[in-house]
């Protein structure tokens, strides 16, 4: 093998790449600081050149990332929590479900005006509220992903952890992380979609007879919207097409390429495609020289370290041993049942205080909505649950047979992954013109045009998950079952769909919860000048938020959270255990 020549050239395509793509990304930084620190204006003029949309787009782009960096740091902690601990468990899992049903606009008034009372004076309040909105559209799938995966991994793995005997930190690093990486990657991706699908009204929404925008590609077609302008229309879809597709090379490709290698097992043409970006980064000459310089300033503080001063916990046992068993006393006592107990019942008994305070007032609430009103959400709620029971169903037809047929072969996965990432990730709100526009030319009328704009967005759920359900088959039982000479339909079978079947009933779940989610969306809606509306739940709520009737806004919420927490109570859960005690990988 020859050796590798360097070009002698300081700068190449990759440092030139990297150093276009980090000075974006501090002027993304810097631009949403500016943002923060401005004078308190709700309603920013949105301009609708085409010069102003790059800047929108950075802005939303830089909302989006630090949303989801949240959402990542919550779902490795929560997540672990529900996985690890049945205390922690029974009331994680609840509340996850519970939040989980209300919708984005749901959050909305109390960010809104919680955030901008704490901050009247600059901008802080409105963007921490965008923050947390699409915070709250990302996060509740990559939790319910992560758990999942902790609680299906295999149980020769715990048992070859117990045995090399690692703690739990070693545990966590060496074996539940890496098992829940192609999940948590497929799902982050997922999630970053579910945010960029409620991306129009975290940046622009009204509230009474409020309204509030920031500047963001979501307000840039808010506004081309209202104002009819078609050519704007055309031009914020493509900008965040071309959004979606650079985050795609930059970000998601070599991440989905990494977490390969955290596969069960080697498969053949899997992963042989280097991503650009990844070689870009490899052959990058000045990344390698902060690297190495990097590397060699950590080596010299540890040697200086080690010449200079003794280790932290020698140093405790040596010249503070009572801080020392002081400080094991009490890790001993925070292990002990009757200590652990103690903090379980004063947490019941805080928590239970504070839900009884918080129902108490709820209740004082809904007692002033009327008799024909509880009828009315009754109703428009059975509407929305047909809607959502439709969604899912069509999606699950065609995704669980697309998605194993995409999963089992590396030929397949290597030419339809990108082509899935990219529309996946494009928030469907902004397709919704073109959609009505279709639907009525067909025929359609807007009672089921709802459902379909629903199903525009909750199918990816259900086909990620599959998909990563997939490319955690081991392929040996495939190959087994063709040496076998099975037929195609046992495969699907006995193999296939149990295999998946896991990772469906997440993407059920999610699914699901983002039907609900969507339906405040797509049931009411601007369009060519007017509001669409159909009877549902999504679209009382939307119209209690557009009038400010929180008396209306707090019931309509209610029914949806009961309704959703039902289901997952009577339908859902039993499906996650069938999936964890049925259908194991190692059962």
């Amino acid at each position: 093998m020859q050796p590798r020549v360097y070009s002698k050239r300081y700068f190449s395509v990759p440092d030139l790449a990297i150093l276009m793509l980090v000075a974006t990304v501090i002027y993304g930084v810097v631009s949403i600081g500016n943002q923060w620190r401005a004078e308190y204006h709700p309603v920013t003029k949105i301009d609708l050149s085409l010069w102003s949309l790059p800047y929108y787009t950075l802005m939303s782009a830089t909302r989006a990332t630090v949303a989801y960096l949240i959402s990542l740091c919550f779902t490795l902690v929560i997540g672990y929590l529900a996985a690890k601990s049945r205390f922690a468990e029974k009331i994680i899992i609840p509340l996850l479900d519970i939040f989980q049903s209300i919708p984005v606009l749901g959050f909305l008034p109390g960010l809104i005006l919680g955030l901008v009372a704490i901050f009247p004076h600059t901008n802080t309040g409105l963007e921490l509220a965008a923050i947390l909105m699409i915070f709250t559209g990302q996060v509740w799938n990559m939790t319910f992903s992560y758990y999942s995966s902790l609680k299906s991994v295999p149980t020769e793995f715990r048992e070859a952890s117990t045995v090399m005997g690692l703690n739990w930190r070693e545990n966590l690093t060496k074996v539940e992380l890496p098992f829940s990486a192609v999940n948590l990657a497929w799902n982050s991706l997922l999630s970053m979609a579910g945010g960029w699908f409620f991306l129009i009204p975290c940046e622009a929404f009204t509230l009474g007879d409020k309204e509030y925008r920031l500047p963001g590609i979501g307000a840039y077609m808010d506004s081309a919207i209202k104002q009819g302008d078609h050519e704007a229309m055309v031009s914020a879809v493509v900008a965040m097409v071309l959004l979606i597709v650079l985050m795609d090379f930059a970000i998601w490709r070599p991440i989905m390429a990494w977490v390969q290698k955290f596969r069960l097992e080697e498969i053949p043409g899997v992963g042989g495609v280097e991503p650009l970006m990844q070689i870009w980064i490899r052959e990058s000459k000045i990344l390698r020289w902060v690297h190495l310089n990097y590397r060699d300033l950590v080596l010299r503080r540890r040697l200086r370290r080690s010449k200079n001063s003794e280790p932290l916990d020698r140093v405790i046992q040596m010249k503070a041993p009572s801080l020392h068993r002081w400080f094991n006393g009490i890790v001993e006592k925070s292990r002990s049942p009757v200590f652990q107990k103690s903090v379980e019942v004063l947490f019941l008994l805080v928590a239970g205080s504070v839900l009884v305070v918080g129902a108490y007032k709820l209740l004082n609430v809904l007692f002033q909505v009327p008799p024909l009103t509880w009828l009315m959400l009754l109703r428009n709620t059975l509407w929305t649950f047909c809607r959502v029971l439709f969604s899912l169903m069509i999606s699950t037809l065609w995704a669980v047979p697309v998605g194993i047929w995409i999963g089992t072969s590396p030929a397949r996965i290597r030419f339809a992954q990108p082509m899935i990432q990219v529309l996946a990730s494009f928030p469907a709100p902004m397709l919704y013109p073109l959609a009505l526009g279709v639907f009525f030319a067909l025929g359609i009328s807007f009672d089921w045009g709802a459902m379909l704009l629903m199903l525009l967005g909750v199918q990816w759920y259900v086909l990620f998950n599959v998909l990563a359900g997939a490319l955690r088959i081991p392929r040996e039982l495939a190959y087994a079952m063709e040496l076998m000479d099975t037929s195609t339909w046992e495969k699907w079978k006995v193999l296939y769909i149990p295999s998946v079947f896991p990772s469906l009933v997440t993407g059920w779940v999610t699914a699901a919860g983002g039907a609900w989610n969507a339906s405040v969306v797509a049931e009411y809606l601007f369009f060519r000048g007017g509001i669409l509306k159909t009877a549902g739940l999504g679209s009382t709520l939307s119209i209690a938020t557009a009038n400010e009737d929180f008396t209306l806004f707090a019931a309509s919420l209610t029914v949806m959270v009961l309704v959703v927490v039902l289901l997952n109570r009577l339908v859902w859960s039993r499906m996650y255990n069938l999936a964890q005690n049925r259908y194991r990988m190692d059962n």
